[in-house]
């Protein structure tokens, strides 16, 4: 039954021919509800002023004519453009782009629009001319995965005036910050291979100036002395595979190595690779953990111990986190730091006999 509008008629149904053009418009939604065009635009906003009846009529009338409000028409009801911003850095590895697949996912659920911008160097430059073009857009609102420390500071002192949450960096002044808990991440592969027996545990970081390599070489260093193992200087990777490749045929030359923690998967996945070819079997003389538990983790051979990273709770908890601002919700705390876990398959075992 077709609701009535405040006179008593309801809306006749028509067909959208019968109206000027080929897509029907707001005029030709109230002209069909027989109600003004303010009215029309409290009920696309949900205003709670109309009546019942006068709502279901529109809603009736856009119905009948197919009307899909645009979502400028809304942003100019509304006063709010529905679209935030997303800068990322090295989008193209594992975990930003996990993570800005979330970031999406959520901020669809939450009836958001993602404008992301790509960048590729981390300079101040870059990230202020990247935050105008965001606030330009009228972003509401900006998560930035920022992974390197000195965009944190860059975004810290860029002064934006809307909301911003900061991914992956380490927590400290400025905007909120979101990241997953490399410390404790970096502390549970090291003592799960002392646990094994090992007399100390060599490292491959990640490149200097990264906020989640120095924060688990940082952690990696204090378990061992904690342990009271000997601590050998760190290599330094890339987070490619080619490093860890190149970093691993050094260690395997090494008969005194025998554990290896590596700051990501694919560096660990090169260090495999460089035991093989050089006859040291894993996990029978070496054993080897990586970090984020990739999707191919479980499928090296041997399947790679790991530490997993939840990078679509990071990405989801900063939409969360982003939204409340928005709405004016400050009582969030400033850092949310995610657990992570370790992940023991075939790739790490007792230490050998000597």
């Amino acid at each position: 039954m077709t609701a009535s509008t405040a006179d008593g008629s309801g809306p006749q149904r028509r067909s959208r021919r019968n109206f000027a053009g080929s897509r029907p418009v707001m005029d030709d939604v109230a002209k069909l509800a027989r109600v003004s065009k303010q009215t029309v635009s409290r009920v696309l906003n949900d205003h709670p002023a109309v009546r019942p009846e006068t709502r279901e009529a529109v809603l009736e009338a856009m119905r009948t004519l197919g009307y899909r409000p645009s979502r400028s028409a809304r942003s100019l009801a509304s006063g709010r453009s529905g679209m935030l911003g997303v800068i990322s850095f090295d989008a193209a590895r594992f975990g930003p782009a996990s993570i800005l697949t979330a970031i999406n996912r959520a901020a669809q659920e939450a009836g958001y629009l993602v404008s992301s911008i790509a960048l590729d160097t981390a300079s101040r430059d870059t990230v202020v001319r990247a935050l105008d073009r965001l606030s330009a857009e009228g972003a509401e609102g900006v998560i930035a995965i920022a992974p390197q420390r000195p965009v944190g500071a860059a975004l810290a002192e860029a002064g934006l005036d809307r909301p911003m949450v900061v991914l992956e960096n380490d927590p400290g002044q400025g905007p909120p910050r979101v990241t997953a808990d490399s410390t404790a991440g970096a502390r549970a592969a090291t003592e799960h291979l002392l646990g094994l027996g090992h007399a100390t545990v060599w490292h491959l970081a990640g490149p200097h100036g990264w906020t989640s390599a120095e924060l688990r070489a940082a952690s990696w260093r204090a378990t061992l002395e904690a342990a009271g193992a000997r601590v050998h200087e760190p290599l330094f990777g890339d987070w490619s595979a080619d490093s860890g490749y190149a970093l691993g045929r050094r260690l395997a030359e090494r008969p005194e190595v025998t554990a290896v923690f590596a700051s990501n998967d694919q560096m660990a996945l090169g260090v495999l690779r460089a035991f093989h070819e050089a006859g040291r079997r894993v996990p029978d003389e070496v054993s080897v953990v990586g970090y984020d538990d990739i999707p191919e983790a479980a499928h090296f051979l041997p399947p790679l111990t790991t530490v997993r990273t939840d990078f679509a709770e990071i990405g989801t908890r900063s939409l969360r986190l982003l939204l409340d601002r928005i709405d004016g919700d400050t009582t969030a705390r400033a850092a949310s730091v995610v657990p992570v876990e370790l992940v023991v398959r075939h790739s790490t075992g007792p230490a050998p006999a000597r």
